[in-house]
């Protein structure tokens, strides 16, 4: 549950649109910056299915600079007031306490605080309300936050951080269920700091507090998909949302509602098998791995270690490099099959000797909700639990797994391609 004002969230997810009331921010600048334009925006996203409005006057892109608190409260105050009015949920997005506390006095019903309430004045603001608090992490300021980030755990530090500031403003009296924390990807984070806390999303829904996953056409998306326009990562953006509310995320803040509502209401989870035992076998699960992240309609979640394992069924041929790789889609299983060959064949898979030698192997092992049996694809994949190069990837990123077809993944039916060692931590 979280409490925010008069509005009430529980487990679900939840969708917050992004109305950004700026000349400068990195993905939408300029587009809603009058009052006008910004209250027509938001009515599209409520139309399109947003719980939650996000009223932000400040841009927090890498080395941006502060409009000053008039400015900010020109830009935000109208807006906020009017949508108020209309009987939205408003979140407003400021560091500022003087911003939060006009906004407060507007009616607004959450304060998002990038710098995580670090000010002593915006936790006794907070402290003497009944708003909804989003608490995020960033390393720095927004001007120097991208500067040099470095972590020893990014999971532990981040997650540390987050329950120790939110224990700061439970000793002034706020209820836990109004603090919603947010691990602030692309706040004072490289690339790899970022996979890490969304791949561990479910580690931190565990910490206590609703949890929000903040992604929406970040320079992580573009990274991950080789998608260079913001604007353009919508599809991703979205999934990897639907991925991170599957794992325990509470809300997702977005720029594109509708692709977002799309996305929690259409896309499933799916398992992928990497294998190969020819050439350099983990440079090529590496590029598996970067062709599956760009294929539209996919987001990668998460990637097992890459294991070495016996060949099962044929001995006669080199040892094997596996992985598990766990998706959230929009494509069919079939769309998803003949995105896995296009990849297998880019790198001259040749299809001759059954359980033979193989530059690279990739099986659809279990798609939600999906059991078939026809001579392209059966699933869930009729040889998974028998084989050890499968469940044990398997077992590492999901744990305690049930198939779509009822069965359950241990290691009772092993018999075949057993892991002889770890090559790579993922």
């Amino acid at each position: 549950m979280w409490k925010c004002g008069g509005f009430e969230f529980p487990c679900g997810a939840y969708i917050m649109g992004v109305l950004n009331v700026t000349p400068d921010s990195f993905s939408d600048g300029g587009l809603h910056d009058s009052a006008a334009a910004a209250l027509e925006h938001a009515e599209r996203m409520l139309d399109e299915g947003a719980d939650i409005i996000d009223v932000g006057g400040e841009s927090t892109r890498p080395g941006s600079a502060a409009p000053g608190i008039e400015e900010e409260l020109r830009r935000v105050l109208p807006v906020v007031t009017e949508l108020v009015r209309r009987g939205a949920c408003v979140s407003v997005d400021t560091r500022h306490w003087e911003v939060a506390r006009a906004c407060l006095q507007a009616g607004a019903h959450i304060i998002n605080d990038v710098s995580g309430f670090r000010d002593e004045r915006m936790r006794a603001l907070v402290a003497g309300s009944d708003c909804g608090l989003v608490l995020m992490h960033m390393q720095g300021e927004p001007g120097t936050m991208q500067d040099d980030p470095r972590y020893d755990d990014v999971v532990a530090e981040v997650g540390g951080y987050l329950c120790r500031q939110a224990a700061l403003l439970e000793d002034l009296g706020v209820d836990p269920q109004r603090i919603c924390i947010d691990p602030g990807p692309g706040f004072g984070k490289t690339f790899e700091h970022n996979q890490r806390l969304i791949s561990h999303t479910g580690q931190l829904a565990q910490l206590g507090y609703p949890l929000m996953v903040a992604v929406s056409r970040k320079s992580y998306i573009g990274t991950a998909t080789g998608i260079e326009r913001p604007a353009d990562r919508d599809e991703a953006s979205a999934l990897c949302a639907a991925a991170a509310c599957r794992e325990g995320a509470l809300v997702a803040r977005v720029h594109n509602v509708a692709a977002t509502a799309h996305a929690f209401a259409g896309s499933k989870r799916a398992v992928i098998a990497l294998g190969s035992n020819i050439g350099d076998r983990c440079a090529r699960l590496d590029a598996a791995v970067r062709a599956l992240r760009r294929v539209p309609g996919i987001w990668v979640y998460s990637v097992s270690s890459y294991y070495e394992s016996e060949p099962a069924y044929r001995e006669d041929q080199a040892a094997f490099a596996n992985a598990a790789a766990v998706i959230e889609t929009l494509l069919s299983p079939a769309e998803l099959l003949d995105a896995l060959h296009g990849i297998e064949d880019a790198q001259g898979r040749v299809r001759l000797q059954e359980n033979g030698p193989r530059t690279l192997d990739l099986d659809i092992l279990d798609y939600e909700g999906c059991c078939c049996d026809t001579a392209q694809l059966s699933l869930p994949h009729p040889r998974l639990l028998e084989r050890d190069f499968t469940v044990t990837p398997l077992l590492e990123l999901l744990g305690s797994c049930t198939l779509a077809d009822g069965r359950l993944v241990d290691r009772g039916q092993v018999a075949c391609g057993k892991i002889t060692g770890v090559l790579r931590h993922s």
